[in-house]
């Protein structure tokens, strides 16, 4: 029986959209969701995931239709046609991809801005009250550079944050230091269903802060502010990395982002808080005495998180 060729090409076309949909709704690749917006990140995720299996399938479809049907016949010594191009299908996988591209870039550009990476509060140069004329008949025109003010602060953010966390980025771990409450911590504790503003800075090289179950990422440069905003929504501890090379122990400099309940985060914030200040008497008490830089290390590495293993590769 002879099945007419577009009907065998709308049953195909069928069976691809189908799959695709399935797949892409279904492909279990992402964590799970820890933060408001991550589910709007994993909708782009799953639309790109969708295209990209229907043309997957489209390709190699292709790919094993030709292999097949136009294989060399057994004895068959004789050149094959000569097909120098078809001007309406490079239309077509021309204009295909452009839509797909473009589409992708606007649903992104909606995504990133209802993260708050388009505030104007968390990627300027500098406040407006701050810019100068530079004198001289040659550079009249020009803004003054102002050293006091900073660098051009990047990232993703919210100006109105409940609570703001300072973040240095060293080889080979991360310094939390609270601005409210001046805890210094190795690891990250945050309240559920509160915003929190990140201020990050590396004091070395470049790093990248990375949160997989939040979908967020941040480069961290020295030199230059770098801000991330976001209110985790289930509690748990999920794993900060570095995902930036940063030097040959950069596999190690891991860490974990702890949300409490308000209740529990009250409590971490009253058993650490007695612990830095007793940490700091211990401090001025050892002043008075010679310390080596190792001595030092060793005597902060258990507050701020730092191992057993890490701390002799610092040594």
């Amino acid at each position: 029986m002879n099945i007419p060729g577009n009907i065998i090409t709308l049953i195909a076309g069928i069976a691809l959209t189908l799959i695709s949909l399935w797949y892409g709704q279904n492909h279990g690749l992402m964590p799970i969701e820890a933060s408001q917006g991550a589910q709007d990140v994993d909708e782009l995720f799953n639309l790109m995931m969708t295209i990209g299996t229907g043309l997957f399938l489209i390709v190699e479809g292709v790919i094993v239709y030709c292999m097949i049907k136009f294989r060399r016949k057994k004895g068959d010594q004789t050149d094959g046609p000569g097909i120098e191009g078809n001007v309406p299908l490079e239309i077509v996988w021309t204009a295909i991809p452009t839509v797909v591209v473009f589409i992708l870039a606007l649903y992104s550009f909606e995504v990133y801005n209802g993260l708050g990476g388009l505030d104007p509060e968390t990627s300027r140069d500098f406040p407006q009250e701050e810019m100068q004329m530079a004198e001289g008949s040659n550079q009249g025109k020009m803004v003054a550079y102002n050293p006091h003010q900073g660098h051009l602060s990047l990232g993703i953010g919210n100006a109105n944050a409940d609570m703001e966390v300072d973040v240095n980025g060293i080889q080979y771990a991360w310094i939390f230091t609270g601005q409210d409450n001046g805890i210094v911590s190795g690891e990250l504790h945050v309240p559920v269903n509160k915003r929190v503003k990140l201020n990050m800075k590396a004091g070395d090289v470049i790093h990248a802060f990375w949160v997989p179950q939040l979908r967020l990422k941040q480069d961290v440069l020295p030199g230059r502010d770098s801000n991330l905003s976001f209110i985790a929504n289930r509690e748990g501890k999920y794993p900060i990395i570095c995902a930036e090379l940063c030097g040959p122990y950069h596999g190690g400099m891991k860490t974990f982002l702890y949300v409490h309940s308000e209740e529990e985060y009250e409590q971490w914030v009253q058993d650490n808080t007695f612990a830095n200040a007793q940490e700091k008497a211990d401090t001025m008490a050892s002043l008075s005495q010679p310390m080596t830089d190792e001595t030092r290390l060793q005597m902060h590495s258990h507050h701020l998180g730092i191992d057993e293993d890490v701390l002799a590769q610092l040594q």
